[in-house]
């Protein structure tokens, strides 16, 4: 008996399951999951549309891992042996391993989905469910993913260029996305209004700024 029978609902026949975005051929699902069978099931099924699949059978061996820089998300069963999946979900945040997660369970209630959604959880699927709602669960985590890398690389590349300030061109940065003009600027920092429009001029080349809307969305996102 295909252990995914304990999962998932029959599929119709000459059903296929795909993924309904793009596919992400650098991505990885990673399975969290006691059973070797449904870890084996789960793996098969997620690379026969294409995922890279590596599974563990509990919490600590997948603490344990350090995964490479790609995108990827958890399949992670609630009950575990040992930590559970909502205390591996609670290790990841503090860790801060950014790491969109899926929870399967056979055991779900109420509080329990709650906590696993309050604790970022993309979605929080109760046995049995049909193959491909879990597939489309993991495109969202995996799109996902693929966004939060992306803001990381984003904020890398702002706090270089912030890095590349002067102390007095940081001070003229934040007057300017304060909304000041230059000679509210000048009379505030005690320098010449001419003075003030050079390090303006040097604080836009260096962060790559077209407007002042532009550094203002930058320093938003590096929290100034």
């Amino acid at each position: 008996m295909d252990p995914r029978a304990l999962l998932h609902y029959p599929a119709a026949p000459g059903e296929k399951y795909t993924l309904r975005g793009p596919k992400l051929k650098d991505a990885v699902v990673y399975v969290v999951d006691d059973d070797e069978l449904v870890c084996r099931a789960l793996a098969r099924f997620f690379r026969s549309v294409g995922l890279e699949t590596r599974t563990f059978p509990s919490a600590p061996a997948f603490i344990d891992y350090t995964p490479p820089d790609r995108p990827a998300c958890l399949v992670l069963d609630v009950r575990l042996p040992g930590p559970s999946g909502l205390d591996l979900q609670s290790a990841l945040g503090r860790a801060r391993r950014d790491i969109p997660i899926v929870f399967i369970t056979g055991h779900g209630s109420v509080p329990t989905s709650v906590r696993a959604m309050k604790g970022g959880a993309v979605d929080f699927l109760e046995k049995p469910f049909n193959d491909q709602a879990l597939l489309d669960c993991v495109q969202r985590a995996l799109d996902l993913s693929r966004e939060q890398r992306a803001n990381r690389g984003e904020l890398v590349e702002l706090r270089r260029r912030l890095e590349t300030l002067t102390p007095r061109e940081r001070d003229v940065l934040k007057l300017v996305v304060a909304g000041k003009l230059n000679k509210q600027i000048a009379d505030n920092l005690g320098n010449a209004e001419k003075t003030v429009k050079v390090h303006r001029g040097r604080v836009m080349q260096k962060m790559r700024a077209d407007s002042v809307a532009d550094l203002v969305r930058m320093t938003e996102k590096l929290d100034l």
